[in-house]
């Protein structure tokens, strides 16, 4: 009678912990859907981007640069549409904003210098250093850079995100798709559905992102970004 009472127990709990995780499975698939569908008519084409024409900045949000410093595929597709959105004239300035908490590590020199290989002037170009994530990138575009209304460039699965972030911040906000040229695609989707849940929570908290810093006027010259 005890054997078959235990194993009635671990029979019970093995479903109660299957149920918990369909439940939680199905939040955080509600969560990244909603996402997804409050944003989506934030995306514009390039050429409606344009019609924009009082942004603020374009922002290109950064991603992974190969050992040598040079952008990855992913990052390259970025630069390339932030720049065509530019020269489209949606903004006159571009941002750029990644990861550059080490030394060794810069992706916003390496965005510039591929902008500037394309005949963006230097000073049209500022960087964010400390764009450590999607959620500081937008947060500190508009508490440290003062934008109002900007476009962001990214890929489609991220750019929903950034939307919603820069939504929840009250930022005025539009979004344009870089095209993926690399593989891998459904790993960073699956990752995606995790990091616009995190996002979301953190968009409820209000959380402050990891570095603030003195206020740089975009209208100014981007060189003093530089370092």
């Amino acid at each position: 009678m005890k054997l078959i009472k235990r194993k009635i127990s671990i029979r019970t709990a093995v479903i109660l912990l299957l149920c918990a995780l369909l439940i939680g499975l199905s939040v955080l698939l509600t969560v990244s859907t909603w996402v997804k569908y409050a944003t989506a008519p934030q995306i514009l084409t390039p050429e409606e981007a344009a019609l924009v024409a009082d942004a603020d900045c374009v922002l290109v949000l950064g991603c992974y640069v190969q050992p040598d410093g040079a952008p990855s595929p992913l990052l390259q597709d970025r630069i390339e549409m932030g720049v065509g959105v530019y020269k489209l004239g949606a903004a006159s300035k571009l941002l750029m904003s990644g990861d550059h908490g080490q030394p060794e590590y810069n992706e916003v020199e390496a965005m510039k210098r591929y902008a500037m290989q394309m005949g963006v002037p230097a000073e049209d170009i500022f960087m964010d250093h400390a764009g450590f994530c999607t959620y500081d990138s937008m947060y500190r575009a508009k508490e440290v850079f003062g934008a109002k209304k900007i476009v962001i460039v990214t890929q489609e699965y991220h750019l929903y995100r950034a939307l919603y972030i820069a939504n929840a911040l009250e930022l005025e906000a539009y979004g344009v798709v870089a095209s993926p040229r690399s593989g891998g695609q459904f790993q960073r989707d699956v990752r995606e559905v995790l990091a616009r849940n995190k996002d979301v929570l953190w968009c409820a908290l209000r959380m402050k992102p990891k570095y603030l810093g003195d206020p740089i006027d975009l209208t100014g010259d981007g060189r003093v970004t530089n370092g």
